[in-house]
């Protein structure tokens, strides 16, 4: 027996949960870790990327956001992500409170810890039953665009992985694909 260490451990948050998510909003709750998460499930970043985010990094002509991976700055000529923005994601970003200072971050995060509490009880108070950290964000971002039909070169890209490797054991917990290629097939008829 081997083990395959290319399975996805992290749980996921599916399409109807994320919006189940974004319905509960309890006022006590932190809206600056409230907007950045919501924003990393819809662009799959690292709590690491996401904290560093400054309005300098968005180019609302072109609708982009340009940053270099804080996990492999230095280390990758890939550490360089261009995502698309939409009207959506444009919102929860917004605009700088002095438009002169771009180096102005967009989330101002508390420190790791204290986000990944506020995540979980708004996880629970949302009545979903699972261990959500800050990085199951970014694997809800990678599984759901790809069981909605996004290329894995595409979802690699917007990820910044150096390669398709890193990308896919995300296809591996995509059950949707499985039954989607076992239909492929013509029927049987015995």
């Amino acid at each position: 027996i081997k083990a395959d260490d290319q399975q996805l451990k992290k749980e996921i948050l599916s399409l109807e949960e994320i919006q189940r998510l974004i319905a509960t909003n309890d006022e006590r709750q932190n809206q600056e870790i409230r907007r950045a998460f919501i924003f990393c499930l819809y662009c799959g970043l690292r709590y690491c990327d996401v904290r560093e985010l400054t309005f300098a990094n968005v180019d609302y002509s072109n609708r982009l956001l340009i940053f270099e991976q804080h996990k492999t700055r230095g280390h990758s000529a890939n550490s360089g992500v261009n995502i698309p923005l939409n009207d959506g994601l444009l919102n929860l970003i917004g605009q700088p409170a002095d438009p002169e200072n771009r180096a102005e971050l967009i989330f101002k995060l508390p420190s790791y810890t204290m986000c990944i509490k506020s995540i979980q009880r708004w996880v629970k108070s949302a009545g979903i039953n699972k261990h959500i950290t800050w990085h199951c964000g970014r694997h809800s971002f990678a599984v759901n665009i790809l069981n909605n039909g996004a290329n894995i070169k595409v979802v690699s890209s917007l990820l910044g992985h150096s390669g398709l490797k890193h990308t896919e054991k995300y296809t591996r917990a995509i059950d949707s694909l499985k039954q989607d290629a076992i239909n492929s097939l013509p029927e049987l008829k015995i």
